[in-house]
């Protein structure tokens, strides 16, 4: 289904207002808390966001890193209370591991995402994530009060997943959609295909606000989708520019497209362009001279 672009007041607009402590729990609705972990980082934020979904019996969505102090804080938050389940969107390194810790304290099964099964682009993947069962899109969980729908978002990682709350029109939309920042899309596990259809998909829904992996909350999801959707869409044409202007390279594509970036945002500029230039060239608009495409390969319009 295709939408119009969007108008001004639909331009891409980030909200990094978000002062949540590390460890303290928060409420955030009748069915949903909040405990952020404690790993700040340009990649991270200002941590991983842990969600609690339910009362007395709860899911835990994204447990965060292997971090002791992270565990005791849910644990902690949880006293009395029973987890009836541990979910994970995906298997990046700040999100898995602590599923292992948590189900090792509490044997809740861990359900999710499937296992990164690659071996290029394993180094920021969990390896030893092991799911008691794999979801697929549609597949739930029932909760006690609260229901849990997988929503297949592949793009960031091949195997992410978010989880759709329908007894609050919300999603835990993991690293796919996020309110303070753009989301990397990092080859050859991300796709830039699929990350543009997997936004398409959740622009079809009726959300009303996403509890994203990082950062606040979405709170007006399909205008902010359509924005994100646009965005990229741009991105792809100031890349397709610089092809036409002479840059062949990825880092001088990053160097003229990415105004004012960061030094440490570079490198995930770099790997985002990458992941725009192998979907054009998969459409027939970019050609590359090496057998594979990496950071260092040098790329031409077809």
């Amino acid at each position: 289904m295709s939408e119009a672009e969007p108008a001004a007041s639909e331009a891409l607009a980030f909200n990094r207002a978000f002062d949540a402590t590390a460890g303290t729990l928060e409420i955030l609705s009748p069915l949903v808390r909040r405990i952020v972990a404690d790993n700040p980082g340009p990649m991270t934020f200002t941590g991983t966001c842990a969600y609690i979904v339910g009362a007395g019996e709860v899911a835990i969505i994204d447990p965060g890193p292997a971090s002791e102090s992270h565990l005791a804080a849910l644990a902690d938050a949880l006293r009395g209370e029973k987890i009836a389940a541990i979910l994970v969107t995906h298997t990046h390194k700040d999100h898995s591991p602590g599923a292992r810790l948590l189900q090792a304290a509490t044997g809740a099964p861990i359900l999710g995402c499937a296992p990164y099964a690659e071996t290029a682009g394993s180094g920021s993947h969990d390896l030893l994530y092991a799911p008691d069962r794999i979801l697929r899109d549609g597949d739930r969980f029932e909760g006690d009060g609260f229901s849990l729908v997988c929503v297949e978002t592949p793009g960031h990682t091949s195997n992410h997943l978010a989880f759709a709350l329908p007894q609050e029109q919300a999603l835990f939309s993991g690293d796919h959609v996020m309110a303070w920042s753009t989301t990397v899309v990092i080859p050859p596990d991300g796709s830039m295909r699929d990350y543009m259809n997997s936004l398409d998909r959740l622009r079809q829904r009726d959300d009303r606000i996403y509890w994203p992996g990082h950062g606040g909350p979405v709170s007006e999801p399909q205008r902010f989708v359509r924005a994100l959707a646009h965005h990229r869409r741009q991105r792809e044409q100031a890349i397709l520019s610089r092809l036409e202007k002479g840059d062949a390279t990825v880092e001088a594509i990053v160097a003229n497209v990415y105004e004012n970036l960061p030094e440490k945002l570079r490198f995930a500029a770099g790997l985002s362009t990458l992941a725009h230039l192998q979907d054009l060239s998969d459409r027939g608009l970019v050609a590359f001279e090496s057998a594979t495409t990496t950071l260092s390969s040098r790329f031409r319009l077809a």
